[in-house]
């Protein structure tokens, strides 16, 4: 059964630190669905399926940042940080959320083996 928690904001370095090592550092690239909510701006796709390389929040900048494969998205000053896990299509849905009202939701899903460079796909 899927539950959701928030994830108290003294242990956001550790724990995505962690979820890095846990889930993304293996051969099978896991991939990153990252949509913004934002009640000003509408609801925006970022990235959708990318390799997702991790996932870090820096608590010296007040700053969240999804590495991704040619790409990083940062989230400034997040004033929460909820996680859903449990979901068996999923490896982890991530929301932050911000003092304005934006939603950054992050679905992490696995991915399958990267084809060889030298294939045409």
């Amino acid at each position: 059964m899927a539950t959701t928690t928030q994830i108290p904001r003294a242990q956001w370095p550790v724990y995505f630190d962690d979820f890095t090592k846990q889930h993304l550092q293996n051969d099978l690239p896991d991939l990153v669905t990252l949509e913004v909510l934002s009640p000003r701006l509408g609801d925006q796709i970022y990235a959708q399926n990318a390799r997702l390389l991790g996932l870090s929040y820096d608590p010296k900048d007040d700053t969240f940042e999804v590495l991704l494969d040619g790409a990083d998205h940062l989230a400034f000053q997040p004033t929460e940080i909820w996680v859903l896990e449990g979901d068996p299509n999923v490896i982890a849905v991530f929301e932050l959320v911000h003092a304005d009202g934006t939603k950054e939701l992050i679905h992490v899903k696995e991915g399958g083996p990267l084809a060889p460079a030298d294939i045409p796909a």
